[in-house]
């Protein structure tokens, strides 16, 4: 299998995700970037959707697991964006960074984030 990466990048939800009451009531932004590893040759030989992975049905996944459910740390939104996309979507490996630009944390600006690295299961 080819190593191709499928990339998704800055998806943006307003979600209501921390350890703290008011990021919970009030809610904040949180980013998400994604990339699939998966052989796209298939895809590119014969021009089809049908024989890669759709994209929308990958952000709208994203989307389900970020506003849907609820969360004390990015780590473990970053954990079951990932169990998602790679139960779903056929990828060898998914690479997931959570961002949450505004963390309530004193002297960090430019907010935190997290990355992961994930293998499907053989």
């Amino acid at each position: 299998m080819a190593d191709d990466i499928l990339r998704l990048k800055n998806m943006t939800f307003h979600a209501y995700h921390g350890v703290w009451d008011e990021e919970r009531q009030i809610g904040q932004r949180f980013e998400v970037d994604m990339e699939l590893k998966i052989d796209v040759q298939s895809a590119a030989a014969h021009d089809k959707l049908k024989d890669t992975v759709d994209l929308y049905a990958v952000f709208d996944s994203v989307k389900d697991v970020v506003e849907n459910h609820k969360f004390n740390l990015v780590e473990t939104m970053a954990e079951r964006i990932s169990e998602r996309v790679l139960g779903e979507f056929g990828a060898s490996e998914v690479r997931v960074t959570v961002r949450k630009p505004h963390a309530p944390i004193r002297g960090i600006q430019d907010g935190i984030e997290v990355e992961i690295v994930r293998q499907a299961e053989s």
